[in-house]
């Protein structure tokens, strides 16, 4: 997709309020002389991950004192607070130089014309990434709307006493999944192998992306929605399936409930991410040093693939008047060494940047998984296989959807197709509404 097809969309759109709906077109900023300068630069990020002051600071008495340009971290909410006002404060002209920006937000802040395609600065990095993680900041084009920082490449949990307790072999395919869910139900029917949770869409979105969905593409100057498409529905009646045939657990994560699961054994796997750890710390302390990971399970045992969930990138804005020292900076924090190091141990990310994924402050696992010290040379594995994703302007209502209508799928174990063909319809009115093409 190029950047003028983005401005195409802009002159279609009207503004609306991203509680509701799509964000739209708010105006175009002069490019100018990106990188015209002279004198001190000061740039300001707005970003949300913690310690990403003190990353800055590496910057600005190292390569930034030399260039004289200076990085001030102004800390924000993340998620769709901040979509919110940056794409506010880009109507008003006022729009720092730099944010954090999740990978599914980029779409959203392309199309509202708050990002600037920083191609010509910063394509170099592409080879610091695995392929499906850069494919996230071009959308598909020969623009660079952004430099990824974190991903949260997707694996498989496991009790590793109980399944040998139980005499469960660890799953290589979502068919083993399915078969290892029914024999723990027969061996032990108070427990669960795991949990549907409608809460997280992000969590249903990785799993659909790790099949080869492609939510939303584009056909000349029109978006076209596939979450209703053959690899999205085959996930969503694995999952549906499992859920009706109460093989698993249908309740949702992260409450009191499902902690008290975990951290009991009554749950004995988990299908995440990389940043499983920490969720885990808190959620099953007793349970320390009992887990194992896995490579997620697989569709096709030869096309080895993950989905990602979360994740999220630094992107210079159209509203900077040093956009090729923005992107410098950008470049700097997500592929420096230093750099990455002092994200894994300030910020606690898990760097996007393959080259970072092992040794250093990840040459050791993680201390609840002490009992797996290959843990990120496994994990650095998997993320080369993240498969691609493709995004839209419009994620908050499929997500949205998917909250509400899996839900109630899910709780009234009815199966899961109904819900996903909602998502697709409420996803494509979203666009139509508010001025977007969309092709059939």
């Amino acid at each position: 997709m190029s950047y003028a097809l983005y401005r195409r969309f802009l002159a279609m759109s009207a503004t609306v309020a991203l509680g509701g709906s799509v964000l739209a077109g708010c105006g175009s900023s002069d490019d100018g002389d990106a990188g015209a300068r002279s004198g001190p630069v000061e740039l300001t990020y707005w970003a949300w991950a913690p310690g990403l002051d003190k990353v800055a600071d590496l910057w600005n008495k190292g390569p930034g004192k030399k260039e004289q340009i200076t990085v001030t971290v102004k800390k924000q909410a993340s998620g769709d607070d901040l979509v919110t006002k940056i794409v506010t404060a880009a109507k008003a002209k006022q729009a720092p130089d730099l944010v954090q920006a999740e990978y599914q937000a980029l779409p959203t802040l392309v199309s509202n014309d708050v990002l600037a395609d920083i191609s010509g600065e910063a394509d170099g990095a592409r080879g610091a990434f695995a392929p499906g993680v850069w494919q996230q900041v071009t959308l598909g084009s020969d623009a660079v709307y952004a430099i990824p920082q974190d991903s949260g490449p997707m694996m498989f949990y496991y009790r590793e006493d109980l399944f040998g307790k139980y005499g469960l072999k660890v799953p290589a395919t979502w068919d083993e999944f399915a078969e290892t869910a029914r024999a723990l139900k027969k061996k032990a029917p108070d427990k669960d192998l795991t949990t549907f949770s409608a809460n997280d869409s992000g969590l249903f979105a990785g799993l659909a992306q790790q099949a080869g969905a492609r939510w939303w593409t584009t056909e000349g100057d029109k978006w076209k929605v596939g979450i209703d498409d053959a690899a999205t529905r085959k996930v969503a009646d694995f999952w549906g399936g499992l859920v009706a045939e109460d093989v698993i657990d249908n309740q949702p994560m992260y409450t009191p409930a499902w902690n008290k699961a975990l951290n009991t054994g009554q749950q004995i796997g988990w299908v995440s991410a990389v940043w499983a750890p920490g969720t885990l710390t808190t959620a099953a302390p007793d349970t320390k040093g009992k887990w194992a990971m896995a490579p997620l399970p697989q569709w096709s045992a030869s096309k080895p693939a993950t989905g990602s969930w979360g994740g999220s990138t630094t992107a210079v804005t159209n509203d900077s008047e040093h956009k090729a020292a923005a992107a410098a900076f950008a470049t700097w924090l997500n592929t420096d060494p230093k750099a990455l190091a002092a994200l894994v141990e300030e910020s606690g990310i898990y760097p996007a940047a393959t080259a970072a994924q092992t040794g250093g402050a990840l040459a050791e696992a993680p201390d609840y998984f002490s009992n797996q010290p290959d843990f990120y040379t496994e994990a650095a594995a998997i993320a080369k296989t993240t498969a691609p994703a493709a995004w839209g302007p419009n994620v908050n209502v499929a997500y949205t959807t998917f909250k509400d209508a899996f839900g109630r799928a899910a709780k009234n174990k009815a199966g899961f197709g109904a819900a996903l063909t909602a998502m697709q319809d409420k996803t494509v009115a979203d666009l139509k509404k508010n001025g977007f093409g969309v092709a059939q």
